[in-house]
């Protein structure tokens, strides 16, 4: 089992910036790859950005490139989701996920074991 805790989100005006962290406690040498993912109101949950544990190669969805940036602390055991140039519509629930079943960043939801409680961002225009 691998428990997971997010901490980060709040409100924040448009063009702002926001850090999400995500800390893994138990099995954390499973966790191959660490991701993020978002649902909005009304909406399927998504795919932010991963990154995988061990050589740190990430993947990110097309609205975030170039304004989010993913991290890691292997000490820690702690993913990092620097949120720059936020825009109202970013706004949405942020889940840490972890994957254990192989070393390719998965973008769907359905393939992930583990998941945090969330954390909500909201921003405002």
């Amino acid at each position: 089992q691998v428990q997971l805790v997010e901490s980060g989100g709040g409100l924040v005006q448009a063009g702002g910036s926001l850090r999400l962290s995500c800390t893994a406690s138990g099995r954390t040498f499973s966790s191959t790859v660490m991701g993020w993912f978002r649902q909005a109101v009304g909406k399927e949950r998504e795919f932010v950005a991963a990154i995988v544990r061990s050589g740190g190669s990430t993947h990110y969805a097309d609205p975030v490139k170039g304004r989010f940036t993913i991290s890691r602390d292997s000490a820690k055991n702690t993913v990092y989701l620097q949120m720059n140039v936020l825009k109202p519509e970013d706004t949405a629930v942020y889940y840490c996920a972890v994957y254990t079943k192989g070393w390719i960043i998965p973008t769907e939801a359905s393939s992930y074991d583990y998941w945090g409680q969330g954390t909500q961002v909201a921003v405002s225009s």
